[in-house]
């Protein structure tokens, strides 16, 4: 029987990433209660810190199954790091809502890489990224699809989708979890690049 409670942080990582689901569980349950607190100080609303802190641990999960995890020893400084920046992101997201007409300009506004977000071929691989995806979705489990279908489409917090399927939060990100890692092998067998770059 493996004890997690004695284990460090960076033995989690390493047994999570091989594989050992109830590793991550572990360090959730040792950091859960500084990520959330550190999120609602900052933003001051519970429905955006719930939102805000499962994505912060999908991130994290997302990262490690990647490989990309480089911290050796500061897992709690690298966490928080990402919902530090992923509170920058929202703020800089709300603040930027500014738009521009077309007509002013001679130059295409619309397909100029420097002065939009994207142009028209990668609005084009976007809008096929997004039906792979859908596909994917479709060949979840009923349970795993819900979650993800609520949280994506339907753009519901953590809470209200763990209230609407009467199961607790941890359950409804282990269902993302479950979802994520699901639909990476599935996208690895049909040989589908989720990449728009």
């Amino acid at each position: 029987m493996i004890t997690f409670c004695s284990m460090t942080d960076e033995d989690l990582v390493v047994m999570y990433v091989r594989g050992e689901n109830l590793a991550f569980d572990e360090l959730l349950r040792r950091h859960q209660q500084f990520i959330y607190s550190y999120i609602l100080y900052t933003v001051r609303d519970n429905g955006l810190a719930d939102d805000l802190f499962q994505d912060t641990f999908i991130k994290a999960i997302t990262t490690l199954q990647q490989g990309k995890y480089r911290e050796s020893g500061k897992f709690k400084a690298w966490i928080t790091r990402i919902a530090h920046n992923l509170m920058i992101d929202y703020f800089r997201q709300k603040k930027s809502e500014n738009t521009v007409s077309n007509d002013d300009f001679e130059v295409d506004l619309f397909n100029n890489p420097s002065l939009c977000e994207e142009t028209i071929e990668a609005t084009i691989v976007r809008k096929q990224v997004l039906n792979d995806v859908k596909q994917l979705v479709a060949g979840l489990p009923d349970n795993q699809r819900q979650v993800v279908e609520m949280r994506y489409y339907k753009d519901l917090s953590f809470k209200e989708i763990a209230d609407i399927t009467g199961v607790s939060i941890n359950t409804a990100l282990g269902r993302m979890r479950y979802a994520i890692l699901n639909m990476r092998k599935m996208a690895a067998d049909h040989r589908i690049i989720l990449t728009m770059n």
